[in-house]
């Protein structure tokens, strides 16, 4: 088989999300937005207005040729493009994703540039793919000489943080998250399922179960809607961990509620783009692991604090005469 048919469908996708406060010190208006996300002269920044603001850069192509990485040791080569795209929520969060498809054949031998740019967003292999190793393979750690996606959403996060426009003055500690994502296509009496795991500290996993006929874009937008939500959990609740609630000392504690308050707490509005056809893969993520449930319990933590330590503060105010 020298070609691939256009029509050849994926069998596997897969990708990785980067999620991180936007080093600056104030959120970014529309115009700023534009201007930082402007990554290709021939293509405009998307802006959505509602429910939030939302501003995605252009496509970005990375070609690749390399081994992917599979469960069983296998060596597969895959030649073609990786996309990456860049999106800032409510000029706050910064999200950096890079993604592919493989389809289920490939080609016998390598073919010119020209044949896999006329197929953006995908790596063909080169022999025969070994579906479920190959899928395995890829949520695993990136190992020497193995595609490794990830790094290809780094390298767009850091020539974004690298633009002048950005003071480097966040108004609160957080650290980054990752989310390292595949698609596999479920069988036709299959109901569409998501494994989320949280693999470390900063790295999660999500396996996807998804009809043949899913669109990648609209996998993609699922992973990163739940890569933002991931963060927004993880962040406050590390600024929560060891906050010595109890405390006399309420300017310190209000000192840590005030930003979550100012920069965060607005930005929780799950499946405010999810493709209709995917909102039962959310509704099993809000049974397990819950992430509004948590949510709720946090922010109604936060206010709580922030009640009680404003009270404090003004019974300390002398009373004039």
């Amino acid at each position: 088989m020298t070609h691939l048919a256009t029509h050849t469908p994926p069998a596997i996708a897969c990708g990785e999300v980067r999620t991180c406060m936007l080093p600056a010190g104030n959120a970014l208006d529309e115009r700023a937005a534009t201007r930082l996300l402007h990554l290709r002269a021939d293509e405009r920044v998307r802006i959505s207005r509602r429910p939030n603001r939302l501003a995605v850069s252009p496509d970005i192509l990375t070609g690749v040729d390399c081994a992917l990485p599979a469960s069983t040791g296998a060596r597969v080569r895959a030649v073609g493009t990786v996309t990456t795209r860049a999106l800032l929520i409510e000029g706050r969060v910064l999200q950096s994703t890079a993604s592919f498809s493989l389809p289920a054949s490939g080609t016998d031998r390598r073919q010119p540039w020209g044949y896999y740019l006329a197929r953006p967003g995908s790596l063909i292999p080169i022999g025969r793919l070994a579906e479920k190793p190959v899928a395995q393979g890829l949520l695993g750690n990136p190992q020497p000489g193995l595609l490794d996606v990830g790094s290809i959403a780094e390298s767009m996060l850091a020539r974004i943080s690298q633009h002048r426009i950005l003071d480097h003055d966040a108004p609160l500690r957080a650290a980054d998250t990752t989310l390292r994502w595949t698609v596999t296509t479920a069988a036709a009496d299959e109901e569409p399922s998501a494994l989320f795991t949280m693999a470390d500290e900063r790295l999660r996993t999500l396996e996807l179960r998804l009809p043949g006929s899913t669109p990648l874009i609209a996998a993609a937008g699922l992973c990163e809607d739940l890569a933002l939500h991931d963060w927004l959990l993880t962040t406050v609740a590390d600024r929560l961990d060891g906050l010595r609630v109890s405390t006399t000392d309420s300017r310190s504690v209000l000192k840590v509620l005030r930003p979550l308050v100012d920069h965060l707490l607005h930005l929780w509005m799950p499946r405010a783009r999810l493709d209709p056809a995917l909102h039962s893969v959310w509704d099993q993520l809000e049974k397990t692991p819950g992430l509004s449930r948590q949510w709720n319990t946090l922010t109604q933590r936060v206010r709580d604090q922030l009640a009680l330590h404003a009270i404090r503060l003004r019974e300390e105010v002398p009373t004039s005469r």
